[in-house]
């Protein structure tokens, strides 16, 4: 769709709709808004780690859970959590 000289493009997900879309998964499963982490890099260092435990969680597919159903199973279980570490 064209609008004067800019192209409005609301077929195609961009960039940003994905980055939107994974800062609001990792707010609902992780509670990263909420975070009160100040001191130095623990910040940016927790928020690797989540981001890497997301991708973790949303690999494993052999519950039909969401993440945050799966973060709590594996909270839970010893061999679940194995089984997504593993994979």
């Amino acid at each position: 769709m064209f609008f004067g000289k800019w192209k409005l493009d609301f077929e195609h997900p961009t960039h940003w709709g994905i980055e939107n879309n994974l800062h609001r998964q990792l707010d609902v499963s992780f509670r990263e808004d909420e975070s009160r982490k100040r001191e130095g890099y623990a910040a940016q260092n927790f928020s690797m780690l989540n981001r890497i435990a997301l991708n973790l969680i949303r690999h494993e597919q052999s519950k039909k859970r969401s993440v945050k159903g799966k973060r709590l199973d594996a909270g839970w279980n010893n061999n679940y959590l194995l089984k997504i570490l593993m994979n």
